[in-house]
């Protein structure tokens, strides 16, 4: 292990934002993490650097975890059970699971980010929550190096939430995710968003679940920039939640306000909808703006600053608020 001094972050964040890290290292192995701790306590993680924000530069020490591997813990002809490390790109797992039809994350593709992250905010896409897959979640106490387990229900998972964007927050490091996934008599979720219409586009009537995949892939690539190419954090925003009240009045002027029933009381309304219909899809401020094929999306045209961006967020905010009287959450963890 090289504790490395003065590093940028800009490759390893996907806002592409130019800020360093006043000492950086790798982490390979779990041995290695328990190692470093028994060294460091204050550490700053990093992982994907695909949800999050970096407003300034780190004085903690930055540990990029980058455990790799996956194993089949249980199998049978029905189920399959998956453990994979924190390290491992999330997409290329999904493929991984696709390619050997294993089944249950296929509406899941193209999110950016590892594996590690996914149980945090409890990633989710196309009528599909990755806590809907989850077993068990280890994790590296920090105070103690003690290896811990996690159920599903431990996990507290909540709409991009769970306990370790909560209560356990900055008490635990993710070593690796469990997951249960079918090999056959597959569930398939093709009703949330475009995915019936592409698979229609595509002539598919039976589809399997790398037809699942790659209409996922193709519709996330129509609506959402390539960091690689346009720096952003993927959605930018929560969809909020509203009660029943709430929306049957926003409804006599906005009649064509899309919703889905949450509970008999709540609603949720797509976050990227109202900011459309506000007036703010594709507009430019300085050198971020929203992005012009999907207002969720707040992009980096360049040179834009953490700050820059957070108050572009600030600013959508407060629009929403005075407009529609909804608060919109930031989905995306803001590093100040």
């Amino acid at each position: 292990m090289t504790i490395l001094e003065n590093i940028s972050l800009k490759n390893y964040n996907t806002f592409g934002i130019s800020v360093n890290a006043k000492r950086f290292i790798e982490i390979n192995s779990v041995e290695e993490l328990q190692k470093l701790l028994l060294k460091e306590k204050a550490l700053f993680l990093l992982s994907g650097g695909s949800n999050m924000l970096l407003t300034k530069d780190i004085e903690k020490l930055v540990a990029h975890i980058n455990i790799k591997g996956i194993s089949i813990e249980n199998e049978d002809e029905n189920i399959v059970e998956v453990t994979v490390n924190a390290g491992e790109n999330w997409h290329e797992f999904v493929l991984w699971c696709v390619n050997k039809n294993y089944g249950g994350i296929e509406n899941l593709s193209l999110i950016p980010g590892k594996v590690g992250t996914c149980p945090i905010q409890n990633i989710g896409a196309y009528g599909v929550e990755v806590k809907d897959t989850i077993t068990k979640v280890s994790a590296i106490e920090i105070k103690t190096r003690k290896i811990t387990s996690f159920t599903n229900e431990e996990c507290k998972f909540d709409y991009r939430n769970s306990i370790f964007k909560k209560e356990t927050k900055d008490n635990y490091i993710i070593i690796s995710v469990s997951f249960k996934l079918t090999k056959k008599h597959h569930v398939f979720h093709t009703s949330y968003g475009a995915i019936e219409t592409e698979l229609s586009l595509k002539k598919i009537i039976t589809p399997n679940l790398k037809d699942i995949s790659d209409a996922v892939i193709a519709i996330r690539k129509s609506k959402l920039p390539d960091p690689k190419e346009l720096g952003n954090s993927g959605s930018f925003f929560k969809n909020p939640l509203i009660n029943v009240k709430h929306f049957e009045k926003l409804q006599k002027s906005l009649p064509t306000i899309p919703s889905y029933k949450i509970s008999e009381n709540e609603l949720k309304i797509p976050a990227g909808w109202l900011i459309e219909h506000a007036g703010l899809k594709g507009k430019r401020f300085g050198n971020c703006g929203i992005h012009e094929k999907q207002a969720l999306v707040l992009v980096n045209y360049g040179n834009a600053s953490g700050i820059e961006i957070l108050n572009l967020a600030k600013k959508i905010q407060k629009i929403i608020l005075e407009t529609y009287e909804i608060v919109l959450e930031i989905e995306v963890n803001i590093v100040e």
